[in-house]
């Protein structure tokens, strides 16, 4: 059988390291269990002719560094569009003959995020949606059409989806879970940093809308890290980063700086998967606050980086989403729900590493691993 790994958003951001490695950890896995695997992204043109064959140069040239060179299949559309024909697209790796092949055979589509849409999704023979961000998608999947008419199998990281405290929005679909996933042969423990740096990544600023209750609250990480703001000044025997999408000459950077936080550019602390791993290893953990929907909804959603950080045996202080129950006792994660317990956690942390960074690994192997993952879901 062939497994398909279906992926729409890893070429597109030629900066995102850490957006391309949530796809690698999945495909390293696949090669793991020796599995026949084809990483099928696809690529919408953007009318810039040189732009897009930067973007799929860099695609190839991070798969080679991941000895991924004759698995892939770029399929590059353009005009691009949200109906995708494979008649209509260019591929790229893997000839369109070859694709056509292994469609013909038994072959199973790990479609990331509805990253593939019909017609061309009708042609695998097995086609399993994967969720990688249960509060939108549920969502929008009560709203529109986004592959609920055309999957067999229905998958999330979302793992609180049946608890008797989530309040996602009702769906008729039987949801399995999982956890996001963190090649642990690829990600390693590494020693202490000498400098005590908690670090994390993202975007501050969000445009999309979700209705909650009747409002639309404002889900950004930059509201979200508001009650956590004079968390620096708490510990000042620490040093805390976030690697955000905020503009140079955006008065929030002075604001944070105020306040004692290090602004950082994502594009530059993970302009490649290599260099995210880097920025990640560099920290002894990760501090994050919680896009709102999932706190609110209770959905279970742990991120694909905070795995990464357990990997690493970088403890994750962050809050909970209802994923608590989920874990082992001691997972390397610490949950917190206001800036006194996060200051202590942080403590905590600092004065005994070596304790929380071996849990955190142990976690990562126990749970998070790509491979016993990868495993349940294609049902091995």
């Amino acid at each position: 059988m062939t497994i398909f790994l279906g992926c729409g958003f890893a070429a597109k951001y030629r900066e995102g390291g850490g957006n391309f490695s949530v796809p690698l950890q999945w495909m390293l896995g696949l090669r793991r269990l020796k599995l026949d695997a084809i990483w099928l992204e696809l690529l919408p043109g953007t009318g810039k002719a040189w732009e897009d064959r930067q973007r799929i140069e860099n695609f190839q040239r991070r798969l080679r560094e991941h000895g991924l060179a004759n698995r892939y299949c770029l399929i590059y559309q353009e005009p691009a569009s949200d109906t995708h024909e494979l008649k209509a697209m260019q591929c790229i790796g893997m000839s369109k003959r070859a694709l056509l092949d292994r469609l013909g055979g038994p072959n199973a589509l790990l479609n990331l995020s509805y990253s593939i849409h019909p017609p061309f999704l009708l042609q695998f023979e097995r086609r399993i949606f994967c969720d990688l961000d249960p509060g939108e998608i549920f969502y929008w999947m009560t709203k529109l059409e986004m592959g609920q008419s055309y999957h067999h199998e229905f998958w999330t990281i979302g793992l609180n989806v049946h608890g008797r405290n989530c309040r996602l929005p009702k769906s008729s679909l039987r949801w399995n879970t999982f956890y996001p996933l963190a090649d642990t042969q690829l990600l390693r423990r590494r020693r202490r940093p000498a400098i005590s740096r908690f670090r994390t990544i993202g975007q501050w600023y969000w445009g999309g809308a979700v209705e909650v209750n009747g409002t639309f609250p404002d889900l950004s990480k930059k509201f979200a890290f508001q009650p956590y703001l004079d968390l620096p000044k708490r510990v000042p025997e620490a040093r805390f980063e976030l690697a955000m999408n905020i503009r140079a000459n955006d008065p929030e950077r002075t604001r944070l700086a105020r306040r004692g936080w290090h602004v950082l550019d994502p594009h530059c602390v993970a302009r490649a998967p290599g260099v995210y791993r880097q920025f990640i290893g560099g920290a002894v953990g990760e501090f994050t606050a919680i896009k709102g929907v999932d706190v609110l909804w209770r959905t279970g959603w742990l991120s694909d980086r905070a795995a990464a950080f357990l990997a690493l045996g970088r403890p994750v202080i962050t809050e909970d989403t209802g994923a608590a129950r989920y874990l082992p006792e001691e997972s390397g994660f610490e949950f917190v729900n206001d800036i006194g317990e996060a200051a202590e956690a942080v403590k905590e942390v600092l004065g005994n590493w070596p304790h929380w960074s071996k849990h955190s690994r142990d976690c990562a192997v126990e749970v998070f691993d790509s491979a016993k993952n990868l495993r349940k879901i294609v049902d091995l």
